[in-house]
């Protein structure tokens, strides 16, 4: 393995740092803590963590690794990084899960003291990757972190297990010392945290300064990461569950409507609920029921008493809500369902990230049970899907779909905190007027049945799941009314395109050689690659569906301007079928299922392959 010393500083436009270790290694805290310094010296970036997908694997074993992953650097950041120009593993098992990730000639930081025989065998490793060859390739630093981290905090007041929970910190401090990061933001929440525990908070003060002195003292590489120009405004480093969170807040305050979600707890879907739960000075409302059933049920009792119900889950949680979504339909409710969606079938993959439940949200339901579907590709975009799914709700009397997916949900960056007062007011009206009331009276641009909310004299009226009359909202099972209750529920949904802004491409022109079309968390390769082809000279454009139930009425005749169409999606093809049967037969798709998102690498070696055919 290569341990020649290094030159002292490069400058660099971008970095890429994975940390990974047992799941017990505070991971986590130190991924978020380099994103959290980073974003405050005026880097760009993105981050994304990878939890196991058990509850507590053995440590030490390659079931139990965790990692996350920081990209940042002068340029917008649209991606996590194809490749880690560092990877920090802090025991065999961390090393070989990831080294594939990690790109030849990167460094490789590695605690020595943590390669024993019996992690090595936990790991599945016959010899040590320290000494036989397995390293070769790259730049190795290999300290005895935990002997290292020991000596740093035994004046602190830890015992020997309370002493080796800091080496993440040192670890974490050679880091900072590597990158050029400023220390004060992690030590000021290091003193937060632990304010009630001043000698865990002395301890992992103490490694985190040990580390970075480490870099200091010894012949270590640093890098001088550029900094972005970013528009004068308030920023905070948010994930993609906290923006839907304040965006779902957003919209009912815009609306001026009680909110209420009701959830039962599920991976990745969870902290929606956690960040919701912290909104109560908002007016937000919270409730955990016992199941998937009872969630939903109760955010359709919400909607019924004048609210705005909203419940969420992930795709095993989705199908079990799937009755009660036909009643919200059948019943003509407004309802927000979040879809965070994952790796399936069945329990699947529970902490990777799909987009496979693209069919389930479109065709999911027994019988005609058309509803809104949006789809977020991006932390600050789920901010705006909330309200649009609140403005479509309100207006429509309908349930929507909004489809995140774990990578969405999980990936944090800056953003921008929008100014509400720019935003227009949801206005939807209760009807109150008992003269002539019936239910299903309806507003002719919109279609959406009247509102008239329990405890309105003179409008009282019964809803359910049976079919109703459509002049008067009885019970019918007359065959030419069901007909006509099915067109309209069709129709409204069909209407929701009139007040959906044009489809223009994200990036290129409306014609051209090839347009990339992609929807959700594929957003941020697509673009980063589209702009590289760009930069070539290649004509191809990106073009991204936020609205895929209905579609933006003029999607047909841009995809029609373009000699073909690639669809990347994290999926066996939902998207490009669905494309096809809408007239686009010359779309072609690009699937990936390995809960992973998609490489730049990959989407560029696609557009470059499907434009020399093009040429032949």
């Amino acid at each position: 393995m290569n341990t020649t010393a290094f030159a002292r500083r490069h400058p660099v436009e971008t970095a890429v740092v994975r940390f990974a270790g047992d799941s017990g290694d505070g991971i986590q805290v130190i991924g978020s803590q380099l994103g959290l310094s980073s974003a405050i010296s005026d880097n760009d970036l993105g981050t994304f963590p990878e939890y196991p997908s058990e509850v507590r694997a053995p440590a030490g074993t390659t079931y139990g690794v965790s990692a996350y992953q920081v990209h940042f650097g002068g340029r917008p950041i649209k991606t996590i990084g194809d490749e880690a120009d560092m990877l920090v593993a802090l025991n065999p098992a961390a090393l070989k899960t990831n080294l594939d990730i990690l790109k030849k000639g990167g460094i490789v930081l590695i605690d020595a003291g943590s390669f024993t025989q019996r992690n090595l065998d936990k790991a599945g490793y016959d010899q040590s990757p320290l000494e036989d060859g397995t390293l070769d390739p790259y730049q190795v630093l290999a300290p005895d972190i935990a002997k290292m981290t020991l000596e740093s905090v035994a004046d602190s007041g830890l015992n020997r297990k309370a002493s080796m929970r800091c080496r993440n910190f040192w670890a974490l401090g050679l880091v900072y010392w590597m990158y050029g990061r400023d220390r004060k933001p992690t030590h000021d929440w290091i003193k937060r945290k632990f304010a009630k525990l001043p000698d865990v908070a002395n301890g992992n003060l103490a490694a985190l300064n040990a580390g970075h002195a480490y870099g200091e003292t010894v012949e270590v590489s640093g890098y001088d990461v550029a900094h972005i120009d970013r528009p004068e405004g308030t920023y905070s480093f948010v994930t993609g569950y906290e923006a839907l969170a304040w965006g779902l807040a957003a919209g009912a305050e815009l609306a001026d409507r009680q909110l209420v979600f009701a959830s039962y707890p599920i991976t990745p879907a969870s902290p929606l609920l956690h960040t919701l739960a912290r909104l109560g000075d908002l007016g937000v409302k919270t409730f955990q029921a016992e199941d998937e059933i009872a969630a939903i049920c109760s955010a359709i009792g919400v909607s019924f008493a004048g609210g705005l119900g909203v419940t969420s889950s992930s795709g095993p949680g989705m199908a079990l809500k799937q009755e009660a979504m036909g009643l919200a339909i059948s019943a003509e409710l407004p309802l927000i369902i979040v879809n965070t969606q994952r790796a399936g079938p069945s329990t699947g993959m529970p902490t990777k990230t799909e987009q496979s439940d693209l069919n389930q949200a479109l065709y999911g339901r027994h019988g005609e049970s058309p509803l809104a579907v949006l789809a977020a590709g991006s932390p600050a975009e789920c901010f705006e899907m909330a309200i649009e799914a609140a403005r479509i709700a309100l207006t429509y009397m309908t349930p929507v779909i909004v489809l995140s997916d774990g990578f969405v949900a999980n990936t944090a960056g800056p953003w921008e905190l929008p100014d509400l007062e720019d935003y227009p007011s949801i206005e939807v009206k209760n009807h109150v007027e008992p003269d002539g009331f019936n239910p299903y009276l309806r507003d002719p641009e919109t279609l959406a049945r009247a509102w008239a909310v329990p405890g309105t004299p003179g409008c009282e009226h019964r809803i359910g799941g049976i079919e109703k009359d459509l002049a008067s909202g009885h019970i019918s099972y007359e065959p030419d009314n069901h007909q006509k209750m099915t067109d309209l529920r069709a129709d409204k949904i069909t209407g929701i395109a009139k007040t959906i802004p044009l489809l223009e491409p994200d990036q290129g022109d409306g014609t051209g050689d090839l347009a990339i079309v992609g929807w959700g968390s594929t957003y941020g390769p697509i673009s980063r690659a589209v702009t590289n082809m760009r930069v070539r000279g290649l004509l191809v454009s990106h073009i991204h569906l936020r609205h895929i139930r209905p579609f933006a009425p003029n999607q047909s005749d841009l995809l029609a301007g373009f000699k073909k169409v690639l669809v990347p999606e994290m999926n066996s093809g939902q998207l490009v079928t669905l494309l096809r049967a809408e007239g686009c037969a010359h779309a072609e798709g690009l699937s990936k299922v390995t809960g992973r998102p998609f490489q730049v690498s990959e989407i560029e070696d696609a557009i470059v392959s499907r434009l020399e055919a093009s040429d032949e």
